[in-house]
């Protein structure tokens, strides 16, 4: 079981590559995973609850996702 501090080092890690790229998150994990060589399996427990909310709006928002309820188009 990773630690909050260690899921935290990886939320900053894979911000940082989102902000400086145009990678999506999930494309950000996997790039990620890559380069360092972590394995997918771990990197799945290291996604905190922030993330796990961006990628749903981002799989919701391009439809890959139904929708849970009813969301206004803003």
């Amino acid at each position: 079981m990773p630690t909050k501090d260690e899921m935290n080092k990886f939320a900053r890690a894979i911000e940082a590559l989102v902000a400086n790229t145009d990678y999506t998150y999930l494309e950000a994990i996997v790039e990620h995973c890559r380069t360092t060589g972590l394995e997918i399996e771990v990197a799945a427990s290291l996604v905190n609850q922030n993330l796990k909310a961006k990628i749903e709006n981002h799989a919701m928002d391009n439809n890959m996702l139904k929708e849970k309820g009813s969301r206004l188009p803003i």
